[in-house]
């Protein structure tokens, strides 16, 4: 989006990393613009000081999150040990800006809270009569063409899109509430078509990206129960530093200790943002499946494999229920096995990986061979819909619950008062 037509610069390459089977593939030229009529190869990231070489890079620049502040400067080091100047592009020249009033839902780690905060966020907004829009922070796993502005609105419309359990995770709760949700490559195109039908966007953020439109009120979701990630990861500090609004989710889980250390980030690097307290609150369709008994959980894929979590919401209501979690990388098939050997932290859990449909298909593999009594789904979407499973699941939801004021009602009332117009 920023270089695709700026033709000073010739972009030779990407590199890819964190989401599988996104190396080796092509960025379309339709995509890329008129200058890239062959479009533009993408490489793994272990790639690179290879690449630099091959193409005379003379400068690479850092476009994805969810990185370690020392894992930034490694891969800088390892840029500029190879001859190529290193870079990051700074909201000032990444953000698109919108004709409309815009509220950017970020984190300082994967995980957080950003999705239970939007879709609480998007509720407010619909009770007042808004038409609200939401624009997910992007996930294209498939047709990238295909994919160039997507819109959501039925459940049917996930099944026409292909839509993997990670777009499923993020879009069908929102569905579910009424919720009309944009996604796709092409944010120039997606923030315009959204425009025409949304009185206010919210932009739903990926990781801890800070946003694609630039926000009228920015909220940061922290999370206590990693204390200190939100000074120490990339671009998380970014979103907690800019931040109107700071959310700290998780306090019925975390210790005083973490809380405070939160606290006193939050003092440190954005004293004049208003403080939100608040819990996630669990909740489970059928206890009675898991009470006891033994189970396998799954948990949000990207939270508890480069989001650095050994746990989530399916493990605290199976210790709520005293439920006994089986070791479920015993039964892992295919890339389910790999990911054990990528994420060493994660134990008895199981990811939901589903970045694919070959992906999928092991994932169902996997949980039908586990030897346990039922299934703990930890995700934000059913996957005994998705999946075709030989044991029972129990669904846990989670929303955020917010403790005394500032809440996000208060909050969205200053916002309204300032830039909505009631739609008529």
């Amino acid at each position: 989006m920023y270089f695709r037509k700026k033709k000073f610069y010739r972009v030779v390459a990407f590199t890819a990393a964190q989401i599988p089977d996104i190396a080796g593939r092509k960025y379309p030229a339709k995509l890329a613009g008129r200058l890239y009529p062959k479009g533009i190869l993408i490489y793994d990231e272990k790639h690179l000081p290879q690449l630099i070489k091959k193409f005379s890079v003379k400068t690479v620049y850092l476009s994805y999150s969810d990185l370690a502040h020392i894992d930034v400067m490694h891969k800088a080091s390892a840029v500029l040990a190879n001859g190529a100047s290193f870079v990051l592009l700074g909201p000032e020249e990444t953000t698109l800006k919108s004709l409309k009033p815009v509220i950017a839902v970020c984190a300082v780690r994967t995980g957080a809270g950003k999705s239970p905060t939007t879709r609480k966020i998007a509720s407010i907004l619909k009770e007042e009569d808004y038409h609200v829009v939401v624009i997910r922070h992007p996930m294209p796993y498939g047709d990238l063409e295909k994919q160039e502005v997507q819109r959501f609105e039925t459940y049917e419309d996930l099944g026409k899109h292909g839509c993997t359990i990670e777009e499923r995770e993020e879009y069908e709760p929102l569905i579910k509430r009424g919720i009309v949700v944009y996604a796709g490559v092409d944010y120039e195109k997606i923030v315009r078509q959204a425009e025409k039908e949304a009185d206010v966007i919210i932009f739903d953020g990926g990781n801890n990206d800070f946003p694609f439109i630039r926000p009228d009120l920015q909220i940061v979701v922290v999370d206590p129960l990693r204390a200190g990630h939100e000074i120490s990861y990339h671009p998380g500090e970014v979103n907690l530093r800019s931040s109107d609004v700071v959310l700290i989710n998780k306090m019925n889980t975390a210790t005083k200790e973490q809380i405070e250390t939160v606290q006193k980030n939050i003092r440190l690097y954005n004293p004049k943002a208003a403080v939100i307290r608040a819990m996630s609150r669990i909740m489970i369709n059928r206890a009675d499946l898991i009470k006891g008994k033994r189970v396998a959980v799954v948990e949000d894929g990207p939270t508890v494999t480069h989001g650095g979590m050994s746990f989530g919401a399916g493990t605290v209501a199976a210790r709520l229920f005293k439920a006994k979690i089986i070791d479920a990388s015993k039964y892992a098939v295919g890339s389910m096995k790999n990911v054990y050997k990528t994420y060493p932290h994660l134990n008895n859990i199981l990811p939901a990986m589903g970045y694919s449909r070959k992906q999928m298909k092991e994932l169902e593999m996997t949980l039908n061979r586990a030897k346990c009594d039922a299934i703990i789904d930890g995700t934000p979407v059913d996957i005994s819909k998705l999946l075709k499973l030989n044991k029972p699941v129990a669904e846990v939801e989670y929303e955020v619950e917010e403790i005394g004021r500032p809440n996000l009602l208060s909050i969205i009332n200053g916002f309204e008062k300032r830039f909505l117009r009631r739609s008529k």
